[in-house]
């Protein structure tokens, strides 16, 4: 079967296939189970270890994962009898540590309960089969600490490395073969030398570190004499994600080399309809799509991950998934499961979901919005401003705080969203501009001037605003069967790379193929440190004065205020005029990788993550090295998938239509004459391009040529990578693009848009 035939054929499969039921969970009179019902069901939480533990043993247990106290091994021993016993009576038969190498996926091995029990006795050796799992099998694993990147803190003679149980997030099962499952242990991966060689290891310092500084400030502003017990004594990282992805059909999906190999299409042309029309957002979920989001919905509650929100996104084929928020560390697991399990869903239903950024050129791309915010102990959300934001003090230092961190570290945010597939989204018609700025809303912008200026708040008079209602407005729509409309006080800037949503930041410039470990760790470092310099302007401020007063802290808010104006901006961030603006601002603009990865050597934000803890130096060469190695190997790998595509199936394609339309030039000219003769101009016009793309192609092979030519020197070969790939790329993909629209379709051997973007 030839290729084009196979996408005939693709594409019949598509129209007839049936859509894969599934059933929600009923009870025995045959009425549904409610999800908050079987929600979790799959989670051994602490619930399950309460009822299996000895209360002192579940009270120490609870000081472990508080961080107060190291967990004995008898603890130990008993939670792993018990999560044994539970999980094998659901069907587990092997359990595996689970965790996040920097790979930007997770990592497993599966290991069986199975085990043998030999007795000695005088008739010799008897050997038994046994079911077993030991505190120390619970507590930590051993993978091969060489074969993962490690930026040169491993080497192949150095391979020792451990994963660790992380007790602050559950224990789950999850599908294994025929019937049966796995037992799933959360876990940090760190080197025979301590060194973090994962990222959730820097996620979790990270939180705990803005805890202290968190609280260090909360006990300052609530005038906690010295020795008394603070009233907050933990501060907790919160975080939503939504996940934006596409859906196409699996079989044509197959027929695509450049979407196997590398998650996007190297080469295509937009359909005549594709988003132009807004009628996909929000629009009804076709049902091959509506079954998996439900099927996959149905499988997450089980694992206890809250998700909450699907829609249809703006670009054709393109959907989301939102969760609520949870503590951040348990955010990013779940949010890690959730692609994995969509992933495996979609299979099952003969789909395949696309992670990458911008798997198609001209539509919206896919990010990952991090919605964060820090909650204390007694549930209070600090970035809450509540109705009179001017008069309160601790959701304005803790604003200025964040506004700080940006301000200060900006760049090394820009690092963290930083990679081969989020460089052709970012700054693009849908994606925020690789410039970080901060978008906090009129009506907080007004709060923050009049503070600094020192007069009163100007009142923000609309004609159609009936009443003031919680801080916000009530609209009337002049429609009498209407109720009254709830008007926030600020609106949404979507252009906006970071932006106050109310009472929490959209982090918008995270990639939607990306962990965000890594981007909450840094924002997590930046705020942190942010607030310790908060901090210590109030103990200026205090001198030796027992308490703070209102007067202090209004004065250290307006030295902030001062301090960040130029991180605030609340106009379009996709414009050029902002570009220019922001130089002015002094706002750094970094457009490329290699670039955006040299912050993580810049003393300022190398200090500032040391000093705190969060990474040593030696973590953060070897994440430098990995970012460098990554995205140069990840250059390579889509230059020579195209270079491939091109010489074995376009041009093949080309010449073959050009062969058909010389054979009909020659057979009709000789009848009708040249000049009567259309296919003679279709035949000129194929001609130049496809000289033309065999000239990108050699150009294509010389780029790829300087990368090979350099050795062990990962960021030179990412430099190399983006001044001459790219460019390169980019020109063959034009030559490419072109001769696909003179193509006949008969002759064309993959799958275009029109196909890959409409079920």
């Amino acid at each position: 079967m030839s290729l084009n035939s196979a996408r005939v054929e693709s594409l019949k499969d598509n129209i007839n296939r049936p859509t894969r039921v599934i059933s929600y969970p009923k009870k025995a009179d045959g009425k549904p189970v409610y999800t908050s019902e079987f929600f979790g069901d799959h989670v051994f939480n602490l619930q399950q270890i309460a009822k299996a533990l000895p209360k002192p043993a579940y009270a120490s247990f609870l000081k472990q994962m508080r961080g107060r106290q190291a967990l004995d091994r008898a603890t130990a021993d008993a939670i792993a009898h018990a999560v044994r016993i539970w999980a094998m009576d659901r069907g587990a038969t092997h359990f595996t540590h689970w965790f996040q190498p920097q790979t930007g996926t997770t990592a497993e091995k599966h290991d069986a309960f199975l085990s043998l029990k030999s007795t000695f006795t005088a008739a010799g050796e008897e050997v038994t089969a046994i079911d077993a799992f030991s505190g120390s099998q619970l507590l930590q694993a051993e993978p091969d600490a060489s074969s993962f990147p490690s930026g040169g803190m491993r080497t192949t003679f150095e391979a020792r490395g451990y994963t660790v149980w992380d007790t602050t997030s559950p224990m789950f099962i999850q599908d294994g073969p025929h019937g049966t499952y796995v037992l799933y242990i959360p876990s940090v991966f760190i080197s025979y030398n301590g060194d973090a060689l994962d990222e959730k290891t820097v996620l979790l310092r990270s939180t705990e570190q803005i805890s202290k500084s968190c609280c260090e400030l909360l006990s300052l502003i609530e005038s906690v004499p010295v020795g008394a017990q603070p009233r907050t004594s933990h501060v907790f990282t919160t975080l939503g994600t939504e996940q934006e992805y596409f859906l196409i059909d699996r079989s044509l999906y197959s027929l695509r080399p450049d979407l196997k190999t590398t998650g996007r299409t190297l080469i295509g042309n937009l359909p005549p309809k594709h988003q132009q029309l807004d009628d996909h957002y929000f629009g009804r979920v076709p049902s091959k799509v509506m079954a998996t989001m439900s099927e996959a919905e149905l499988e997450l509650f089980r694992l206890g991950v809250p998700v909450k929100t699907r829609h249809n996104e703006v670009a054709p084929q393109q959907f989301e998934l939102a969760p609520i928020f949870e503590e951040a560390s348990l955010a990013v697991d779940h949010n890690l499961l959730t692609m994995d399990v969509l992933s495996k869903v979609a299979h099952k239903n003969k789909l395949k979901v696309l992670y990458h950024e911008k798997p198609f050129k001209g539509v919206n791309g896919s990010g990952k919005h991090c919605n964060w915010s820090l909650s204390t102990d007694h549930g209070e959300n600090l970035l809450d401003p509540t109705v009179k934001p001017e008069t309160n003090y601790r959701f304005l230092l803790i604003l200025v705080a964040v506004l700080h961190a940006v301000q200060q570290h900006g760049a090394l945010l820009r690092t963290s969203i930083s990679s081969a597939s989020n460089e052709h989204r970012l700054g693009a018609c849908e994606a925020p501009p690789s410039i970080l700025s901060i978008f906090l809303g009129q009506h907080l912008n007004e709060v923050l001037d009049s503070i600094e200026e020192s007069r009163p708040i100007r009142n923000f008079s609309v004609p159609e605003i009936q009443t003031v209602k919680l801080g916000g407005t009530v609209l009337d729509v002049k429609v009498a069967s209407l109720p009254s409309i709830a008007r926030d006080l600020t609106d949404r800037n979507r252009t906006s790379p970071f932006a106050f949503t109310g009472n929490k930041f959209e982090f918008r410039a995270v990639g939607s193929k990306q962990s965000p470990s890594f981007p909450v760790t840094i924002l997590n470092a930046a705020v942190s440190s942010a607030l310790q310099d908060v901090s210590a302007a109030l103990r200026d401020q205090m001198g030796d004065k027992p308490f703070l007063s209102d007067a202090d802290k209004l004065a250290v808010i307006k030295k902030f205020i001062g301090m960040t104006k130029n991180i605030r901006f609340e106009g379009d961030g996709y414009s050029d005029a902002w570009v220019e603006e922001a130089e002015r601002r002094g706002l750094p603009n970094i457009r490329s990788c290699p670039e955006a990865f040299e912050q993580l050597l810049v003393p300022a934000h190398t200090s500032m993550l040391t000093k705190l803890g969060i990474f040593s130096n030696t973590e953060l060469t070897s994440r430098y090295f990995i970012m460098n190695e990554r995205y140069a190997k990840d250059l390579l790998v889509e230059a020579n998938t195209m270079r491939a595509m091109l010489a074995q199936q376009i041009l093949p394609a080309a010449f073959e239509y050009r062969g058909v339309l010389a054979k009909s030039v020659q057979l009709l000219s000789s009848i009708e004459g040249e000049a009567q003769c259309p296919e003679l101009e279709a035949l000129k016009a194929l001609t130049p391009v496809t000289k033309d793309l065999q000239a990108a192609i050699v150009g294509l092979d010389k780029a790829v040529e300087k990368m090979l030519a350099i050795h062990d020197d990962a960021v030179v070969e990412a430099k190399t990578a983006s001044e001459f790939i790219i460019p390169a790329m980019r020109d063959a993909r034009t030559a490419a693009d072109h001769l696909e629209i003179l193509t006949a379709d008969k002759f064309y051997p993959i799958p275009r848009y029109s196909e890959l973007l409409w079920f």
